[in-house]
């Protein structure tokens, strides 16, 4: 079985009809992958209701297919971040390691992919400067 990433996410601030919604919905849904389980269908299903956010595996993936799925929406933090953000650089700069990393997980990191590694890591050292000083003017 493939891969099943549902992932729901409400702004906090929505209105108390559309947290009730949710509610509803995460109910409903919690139903449904019942009724699948009964008839011998494993799915997983993690939710976290603070956040709206429902995700939902299907049996047959892996650890590794998590991991990716859940670095494509950090990386889409860190690309929509604006780089002038203090805490952007390490974010993004840490999401390229591990996407090589995840990428090349049951395979070997070729010299250049070593190299992209090593260029990331002196970005991250050189972002940690803008934590430092972002820290002291709060």
């Amino acid at each position: 079985m493939c891969l099943i990433v549902v992932c729901l996410q409400n702004i906090r601030d929505y209105s108390r009809d559309m947290s009730d919604d949710f509610k509803e919905f995460h109910k409903s849904l919690l139903d449904l992958v019942q009724s699948f389980e009964k008839k011998n269908v494993l799915v997983k299903m993690y939710s976290d209701p603070d956040s709206n956010i429902i995700r939902i595996y299907g049996e047959g993936s892996s650890g590794l297919d998590v991991a990716k799925t859940g670095l494509e929406e950090v990386e889409e933090l860190a690309l929509t971040t604006a780089e002038h953000h203090p805490y952007w650089g390490l974010l993004y700069n840490g999401s390229q390691i591990i996407k090589l990393v995840l990428e090349k997980w049951n395979d070997t990191l070729t010299e250049d992919e070593k190299n992209q590694i090593k260029w990331y890591s002196e970005e991250i050292k050189n972002s940690s400067g803008n934590v430092s000083s972002h820290n002291h003017d709060e």
